[in-house]
Parts: structure tokens; sequence; C-alpha cells
């Protein structure tokens, strides 16, 4: 249902962009950027935190680490990791294909300014063998994200 999901938001807001579908697992970013031919740093991963009782997706570039110290800045709070069961629960996403695109609600999103570098950048689309090629700026726009600078 999560790739479907994620098929029918590209249908309705950006019907230009095609989920691309591979044979091999993208669930992590080396094996993203050899499935899609793109250096490591043009995957978005996207990872799904907790902020005090809130969650929150955050989409970097695929090098890119979270910085504690300038999350806690930015938010007033430590980042919390959500386990795999969290992470369907509040994405419909499995780890490895949680993206910002297609999901049951709305949850805030932001864009870490790693991603600003590249003209074309590849975030997952919902499965572990999904995934899309768009402009970091057009993602931010499509999911209404906020930039800003956590990462390393």
């Amino acid at each position: 249902m999560s790739l479907e999901s994620v098929r029918t938001f590209f249908a309705a807001n950006a019907p230009d962009i095609d989920v691309l579908v591979t044979e091999q697992s993208s669930a992590t970013v080396t094996l993203a950027a050899e499935a899609h031919g793109v250096a490591p740093e043009q995957i978005a991963k996207t990872i799904c935190l907790r902020v005090g009782e809130e969650i929150v997706l955050l989409v970097a570039a695929g090098t890119a680490r979270l910085s504690n110290r300038k999350f806690k800045d930015r938010f007033s709070a430590k980042p919390r990791m959500l386990d795999a069961e969290q992470v369907v629960a509040a994405t419909s996403h499995p780890v490895g294909g949680v993206c910002p695109f297609g999901l049951p609600s709305a949850l805030p999103v932001y864009c870490d300014i790693s991603l600003r570098p590249f003209e074309e950048v590849v975030p997952a689309a919902g499965a572990t063998n999904a995934a899309v090629r768009i402009a970091p700026d057009r993602m931010a726009a499509l999911v209404s994200a906020e930039w800003i600078d956590v990462c390393e």
C-alpha cells in the first residue's frame, strides 16, 4: 500500500515524475546509489524522528550525519529515532523506503541544506526498491518542507 500511496501522491501533485521500481533493493544509501547510478551523497535519505511529543521527517543527503548539537539548537530538544514499527505507523512506509510522499497524515518535513548542492536527488518512494529523481527545491515545495541546517 505504501508504494501505491506514493504513486497516488505523484499522480495528483507531479504527474511528470515517475516512481522508479528496481529489481534490486535500494534500502540503504549504498544500495540506492548503486541501483540508480548516482553518488551516495545524492541519495535523499528520510529519517523519522521524535522531537518532544511530535514526529517529524528530516530529509538529508545520503552521506550527511545528523548533528545532535545543531538539532538541539534548532529544536530545543534531542532527536529520538523511531523504531521500525513506529516508523511504519507514522509514515506507512517501511524502513528503507521512508519518504515524505504519500503519508497517511501530514507530518512536519524538514530538508537539510546538505541537499542544496545537487540539481537532482534520489529519495525513496515508499518501498525498499522504489525511488524518484527530483530537484531538491521541487521536493521541498511538494511536501511543504522547511529548509534547515542540522547535519554535519
